[in-house]
């Protein structure tokens, strides 16, 4: 049995898209046991596996993230992170204010020894369909050859256990392949990686080769793999508009639209970041899984369902006893 943590309050359309996912989680899985924390009086859940939790404060888009998770003590989302801290629940999902979550990750559930600093990650649809493991993502915008090395580690983890890939590859992003490209960061990173033998590293791998399978974990500092994450977001949304109008644009379109519906919702489903899941901070002592601010419902079921395997994958254990245990 895996129990989480979920803050109920958390995300543009909360509570109501959680209360959903929620439902359906609990309802697909009989391993499943569910802590809600938010306002009672707005959920309307009745389940044997679904305990709700009052909290009077609630963490909102808007609020200065560590400030937040300080004074607002009994809200949705420290409360949650709270639930994790103490080992009642094995990680938690919320779709809240991104830096709350990450502060509340790393002051209240808190980092795994020998971990310098966790990393976000998510994954990306390739071409294929396959997918690959992105991180850093935002947790930190500057990071050290040793840090790009440990996200590498977590990353490989992350890949067996969440993807299920038995023998996962290790990209690093840069500017070229060769191993003499980039800059002093990637360089000495390319370096220690090569060096190391837990892990296929497969070199420097470019921006323009990400979702063409690549590699199955790629590896930069925050501040650039966040900018790539929401250029690859606006890129999809901006094609998605572009295939759209022009599919709508004439009559002849809107006929071969028709003909061709079934491949193209199949092309869709490929590309959607909900099959997916959240984001995962990896390298604490619990999972805590950030769902997008805007999710639906079934994206923040995928979250859940992230969360619970990683449960079931006994991720946080194995990270401790590897990439912990060998930073010490």
């Amino acid at each position: 049995m895996v129990k989480l943590a979920i803050d109920m309050m958390g995300g543009d359309d909360a509570p109501q898209i959680v209360l959903d996912a929620v439902k359906k989680a609990v309802n697909d899985f009989s391993d499943l046991e569910i802590i809600l924390f938010g306002d009672e009086a707005q959920c309307t859940i009745q389940h044997e596996r679904v305990e709700v939790r009052h909290c009077t404060e609630e963490i909102t888009m808007e609020d200065e993230p560590v400030r937040a998770i300080k004074r607002k003590k009994d809200s949705s989302m420290v409360k949650m992170a709270e639930a994790v801290k103490s080992g009642e629940a094995e990680g938690c999902v919320s779709a809240g204010n991104t830096g709350a979550l990450m502060s509340a990750g790393l002051f209240i559930v808190g980092r795994i020894k020998g971990v310098e600093r966790p990393a976000l990650v998510v994954t990306l649809p390739t071409i294929s369909g396959k997918g690959f493991v992105f991180m850093d993502v935002g947790a930190n915008a500057e990071a050290k050859p040793e840090h790009l090395l440990q996200y590498a580690q977590l990353g490989h983890i992350y890949a067996q256990k969440i993807r299920g890939i038995e023998h996962p590859s290790v990209g690093l992003l840069n500017i070229g392949t060769e191993a003499a490209k980039g800059n002093s960061l990637t360089k000495k990173a390319y370096g220690l990686m090569a060096e190391q033998q837990v892990f296929k590293f497969a070199g420097n791998v470019e921006a323009k080769g990400l979702m063409q399978d690549v590699a199955d974990v790629v590896v930069t500092d925050g501040y650039t793999g966040n900018m790539i994450l929401k250029n690859l977001e606006g890129v999809a949304k901006s094609i998605g508009k572009m295939f759209k109008s022009t599919l709508l644009s004439s009559f002849k379109n809107k006929m071969a639209a028709l003909i061709l519906r079934k491949d193209l919702n199949q092309l869709m489903t490929k590309m959607d970041y909900a099959e997916y899941g959240g984001s995962v901070l990896l390298g604490l002592n619990g999972t805590v899984v950030k769902a997008h601010g805007s999710s639906s419902a079934k994206a923040f079921y995928s979250a859940i369902k992230q969360a619970k395997i990683a449960g079931e994958q006994r991720i946080v254990q194995t990270m401790k006893e590897t990439v912990g245990a060998e930073n010490e």
